[in-house]
């Protein structure tokens, strides 16, 4: 670096020093003036430069340039006549000249390095990735997001043909083409995908300067859209689905406006798109209310509801469920089901049960229900008898189930793959039941078939005959059985050949038969023969605890029965059952379910109190208190009595019922007209208003 020497240390050389040193282009060596006081001097001491009264003694140092400021012109000759010849001298102003040139060349750098920056801070905030190459293929431009979607280092891209970064690049041929290249696809060697635009870069004179890639990774937007046409697909195919169901569906959504019919829906209620898509969820119910709100609401599902939809007031069953994603309620869906259809279903199917019932058992042990000790034992006598081939007879009162048994006695016998007759006796006139058992010949009566008939024993040839209510038989078929029983053959009516018969006889009685023998009406020789394995089958009243399990086996078969979704019985109502003595046993049970649910709302589920007719009280406590309101008074007329008890069974229902008329009216089988008359004719409408 030149060492330089200013001479004078006033205004102009103070202003020299001070653009030397910011500059620094060259090294003030020293200062030199007269007065040691110049504000140069006070400056250069500061600064750490060498100060002197006279600049012959520093010459001899190492001085290249000498500045001459002091403007005097004899100063400037002697330091002409006293310079060496590598010593440069310049006079002031000329040096004030080059420093200010200096400075602004400085300037010029300082804002070009600025533009520079703000280029730069442009280029990588884009989110394109942008390459721009020379003449000779290499890379002079390499922003952020090319780096980021390359992989590849900026620093050592800068200045390598482009083609050694991205060996896969067109940019090249951008140059000798000069064609524009607009949205290529490209592969980079990372595997990602990218769309380009290749731009040659021509001024105006036409001379191609480089070329421009301009690219951003679509790598993302090709997978997002492979989803899209995903979900596509999947919401056509489930519209397809929908559509192709032959149960009739709507959805609705959040607010309830329907969004989604099938063409079963339509062809059902017979309402349009137009009629129901935008519309609110009652646009389609001509009875009853929207279940679809009703879900919207309590956000919990409702099934086998009956109502009226569509102009025709179509009778239907409807089940609704929300729909619930990631937490969040988006509408509710429905399921409905033609009436007309399931009550075809339904006596079809009763039907094939009434041709199956008179073909095989139904049922096995494993359908009786029974946790109870009497019962355990009365189902292990019975397990223990199938095995043999000795007649049972079932004893026990009505309703408690012994047909069941009998049935699982078959079913559990060798002879179950045979048939399993039955025959109710008391249910038979006398005048045809023994050609109902034993058959017939031709002509053996007027009006009998030509041909003949098989009776009932030779159906069950090799299988089994459930004799029900056999304490009903008359003497003389009483004979005839003890014959079959003793002889295994049976005489056709009008015929005389006898008919061998190996048939299983399982015999039920409720009557008292040890008494109607001694009363002379049961044969005791046909006893002995029927009582050979005699199984007693106990009364509800005596095993309520089997009354739940019970109660759910019969809730099951009563929805299937009704169309309905009771799915229990609430601890209130079972304690009310327990506290019945059930003289109709599970029959009777059966009934007051069946009459329950029928009475039930189609939206409720489960069984409650409240629900349960007339079994509030224990039967004894019951009798006592139904005896207290049928005791005459001698002093009453006929008229009072009757218009008593009425009024006490009114007022006991509304108390069963909580004072719900329509229920009430329903369990007294009146009108609600009539019931209104009679709470105000016996001044039981104050009562229910306190």
């Amino acid at each position: 670096m030149h060492r330089v020497m200013i001479v004078g240390a006033g205004k102009d050389g103070t202003a020299l020093l001070k653009r030397i040193v910011e500059t620094n282009i060259v090294e003030v060596a020293a200062m030199i003036d007269k007065n040691e006081h110049a504000p140069g001097m006070e400056l250069a001491r500061s600064l750490g430069i060498e100060t002197s009264r006279h600049w012959k003694t520093v010459k001899q140092k190492n001085i290249n340039i000498v500045i001459e400021a002091t403007g005097n012109i004899k100063v400037m000759e002697l330091l002409q006549q006293e310079k060496h010849p590598d010593m440069v001298i310049i006079p002031g102003a000329v040096a004030h000249l080059i420093s200010e040139l200096v400075e602004e060349k400085e300037l010029l750098i300082a804002r070009l390095k600025e533009e520079t920056y703000k280029q730069q801070t442009i280029f990588n905030s884009t989110n394109d990735g942008m390459i721009v190459i020379d003449i000779d293929e290499k890379i002079i431009l390499f922003n952020k997001t090319a780096e980021e979607i390359t992989g590849f280092p900026r620093e050592k891209a800068m200045g390598h043909k482009v083609n050694e970064v991205i060996p896969s690049s067109k940019l090249a041929r951008t140059l000798k083409t000069r064609e524009v290249e607009t949205n290529q696809e490209q592969v980079l060697d990372n595997g990602l995908k990218i769309i380009t635009t290749r731009i040659p870069m021509i001024d105006e004179a036409g001379n191609l300067l480089g070329a421009l890639a301009l690219f951003k990774d679509i790598t993302e937007i090709v997978n997002l859209a492979e989803e899209v046409t995903n979900l596509k697909e999947i919401q056509v195919m489930l519209e397809a689905i929908i559509q192709s169901s032959e149960e009739a569906i709507s959805v609705v959504d959040e607010e309830g406006h329907g969004i989604l019919i099938n063409r079963a829906y339509t062809k059902m209620t017979g309402l349009s798109e137009e009629q129901v898509l935008g519309k609110p969820a009652t646009a389609d119910i001509s009875e009853g209310e929207s279940m679809h709100m009703k879900v919207l609401q309590t956000r919990r599902a409702v099934r086998g509801v009956r109502m009226k939809v569509g102009p025709a007031k179509r009778d239907v069953i409807v089940n609704v469920a929300p729909v619930i994603v990631n937490g969040k309620l988006k509408g509710s869906v429905g399921v409905i089901q033609d009436m007309s259809e399931i009550q075809k279903l339904t006596t079809e199917l009763s039907r094939a049960r009434q041709i199956i019932r008179t073909l095989e058992a139904k049922y096995s042990f494993e359908d009786i229900i029974g946790i109870s000790d009497e019962m355990k034992m009365a189902i292990e006598q019975a397990k223990l008898g199938a095995k043999t081939p000795a007649t049972v007879l079932l004893r026990g009162e009505s309703g408690t189930g012994k047909e069941l048994f009998a049935h699982a006695i078959h079913n559990a016998s060798d002879r179950k793959y045979n048939k399993f007759i039955r025959v109710n006796c008391a249910a038979i006139a006398e005048s045809l039941l023994e050609s109902e058992l034993f058959g017939y010949e031709e002509g053996a009566f007027s009006g009998a078939k030509r041909g003949g008939k098989r009776g009932f024993f030779e159906e069950a040839n090799n299988g089994s005959i459930f004799l029900d209510e056999i304490g009903e038989l008359s003497a003389n078929m009483q004979a005839k059985l003890l014959r079959v029983l003793q002889e295994n053959e049976i005489v056709k009516v009008g015929g005389t050949k006898p008919v061998p018969v190996n048939v299983r006889v399982i015999a039920a009685t409720n009557l008292n038969i040890e008494k109607a023998m001694s009363e002379g009406v049961f044969r005791e020789d046909l006893y002995y023969r029927l009582n050979r394995y005699p199984i007693s089958i106990p009364p509800l009243r005596d095993r309520k605890e089997d009354i739940p399990a019970l109660c759910q086996r019969l809730i099951s078969k009563l929805n299937q029965d009704y169309g309905r979704n009771i799915v229990s019985v609430t601890g209130q109502a079972i304690n009310i059952l327990t506290q019945h003595d059930w003289p109709g046993n599970v029959r009777e049970l059966e009934n007051v379910l069946g009459r329950t649910i029928i009475f039930m709302e189609h939206h409720e589920i489960e069984i409650e109190g409240k629900h349960i007719p007339m079994l509030q009280l224990p039967t004894k406590e019951s009798k006592a208190q139904e005896n207290s309101a049928f005791v005459h008074n001698n002093e009453e007329t006929l008229a009072d009595a009757v218009e008593r008890v009425e009024a006490e069974v009114i007022k006991r229902s509304l108390e069963v019922h909580e004072y719900n008329r329509t229920k009430t009216a329903k369990a007294l089988g009146i009108s609600l007209r009539s019931l209104y008359y009679k709470m105000e004719k016996y001044n039981l409408a104050n009562n229910s208003m306190q």
